[in-house]
């Protein structure tokens, strides 16, 4: 009888950022050590703001982690220009989402 293996959970945000790429420019391609670097950051970034969310959450003795919360740790984290400019693409795309 074989060993299953567990496959061991890989969250990769290659799939997304390679179809941002393409979204803005289809003659740029990426090298797999590129690719590494940029889902590296992502993968952090999503690690700290989701931190700094649930620490917000906790402070105001909340159970529901909720989109005001996301907006309060992105403006903390972020210089002021990118942390604005972060939560206002992040507001158009959940009304695209909302809106299907």
């Amino acid at each position: 009888m074989k060993a299953h293996h567990k496959k061991k959970n890989y969250q990769s945000f290659s799939i997304y950022i390679y179809k941002v790429l393409k979204s803005i420019s289809n003659d740029i391609g990426i090298s797999k050590k590129g690719m590494a670097v940029i889902n590296s950051l992502v993968a952090d970034m999503f690690d700290q703001v989701a931190l700094e969310a649930s620490k917000l959450v906790r402070y105001q003795k909340k159970k529901t982690l909720g989109s005001q919360d996301i907006q309060t740790a992105v403006k903390l984290l972020l210089p002021q220009d990118l942390g604005n400019h972060a939560i206002l693409e992040g507001s158009k795309a959940l009304a695209k989402f909302n809106s299907k």
